[in-house]
């Protein structure tokens, strides 16, 4: 039996900062965002065949691409992020072909970074089938390259980095390169951040790429609303990072609340009567403060609770077509092994 490859990358949570991961924003002021990889992945499950056919499956939405190795697959908007970081990876005088198996945590427009988490699982189980070694930094880049640039997917940076390195960090962008700075929390405050958090899906999808557009669009005209707004998000990420580190729990809980007004000052279509009204729901029966992840205009809101008011919080919520989904952050980025088990 062929030896399987198998690859899984977490999926992440956004505290601060985001949109100043783009290119338009960090490469003349320079970015930040604090964010960690949780305990929700997507995975690749590589198995190699005798002959030089690929076929890839997406075991959520039931889809099936075949082509042959020598044949440039066609790019139709299904599994296209498989298919460019095949051609991106996929090493040279390999005639054989392979099974490519497709599955994750994240619903569809999660605000999570699952499209990222899928390509850098992707890239992981084609580097280990053609043995190259790739750094964090190199898999990031590569992840964006296919993403960003082959596909033309709108978006800046940190899910790249984030689920690449795992763990939680505070990731700066400039001109001249990307750092990603590993936090040193106490597993305390850690522990007591997971028991006060809350992950809620809104059941709207999003369709980030109209949102990041129109914020581009925003930036390019000056509009001040969105230049003053990016600058509050990428200084409260700092902000955010230091009240973890000095274990000031209620400061950060208030901040994630200044990064989601930000977040709409920036954009205000990041909203809409729905999420305002689970939002406002939550602050009223126990959040002490909440954002939207992602992009906006759907996906998942974060919720920062009194612990003893998590359940009425829930229960509200769920009234209103929310679903929860319990999480606990993770150390590690993309792993990638081999199996002798379908």
């Amino acid at each position: 039996m062929s030896t399987i490859i198998r690859a899984k990358a977490p999926l992440r949570i956004s505290f601060a900062g985001g949109a100043t991961d783009m290119p338009s924003y960090y490469l003349e002021h320079g970015g930040a965002v604090l964010c960690s990889t949780i305990n929700r992945y997507a995975f690749a499950t590589l198995c190699p065949r005798e002959d030089d056919q690929i076929q890839i499956r997406s075991l959520d939405f039931d889809l099936t691409v075949k082509y042959r190795m020598d044949k440039e697959p066609i790019y139709d908007g299904t599994l296209d992020l498989a298919k460019v970081a095949i051609h991106r990876v996929n090493p040279e005088n390999n005639n054989r072909g392979f099974d490519l198996d497709l599955q994750s945590d994240a619903p569809a427009g999660s605000g999570l970074g699952g499209s990222a988490s899928l390509t850098i699982a992707i890239i992981g189980a084609l580097a280990e089938l053609g043995g190259k070694w790739l750094d964090k930094y190199e898999v990031a880049e590569l992840a964006y390259t296919v993403e960003r640039e082959d596909l033309g997917i709108a978006g800046g940076k940190q899910d790249q980095y984030t689920t690449a390195f795992g763990g939680f960090n505070l990731i700066e962008f400039s001109r001249e390169r990307v750092v990603v700075n590993p936090l040193r929390i106490d597993g305390g405050v850690l522990n007591d951040l997971e028991h006060h958090l809350m992950l809620c899906y809104t059941g709207n999808t999003r369709f980030s790429a109209g949102l990041i557009d129109k914020q581009e669009k925003y930036l390019h005209e000056q509009r001040q609303d969105t230049v003053e707004g990016l600058h509050e998000l990428r200084r409260l990420a700092y902000d955010m990072k230091d009240a973890l580190l000095t274990r000031r729990l209620r400061d950060f809980a208030e901040l994630l609340d200044c990064a989601w007004a930000s977040k709409r000052r920036v954009n205000p279509d990041v909203t809409d009567a729905h999420i305002d009204e689970m939002y406002w729901t939550a602050r009223r029966n126990g959040a002490i403060a909440g954002k939207l992840l992602g992009a906006g205009g759907g996906g998942y809101l974060l919720l920062f609770c009194e612990v003893s008011k998590r359940r009425c919080v829930r229960e509200k919520l769920e009234k209103l077509g929310g679903q929860f989904t319990d999480f606990s952050f993770m150390e590690g980025g993309l792993q990638t092994w081999r199996s002798t088990c379908p």
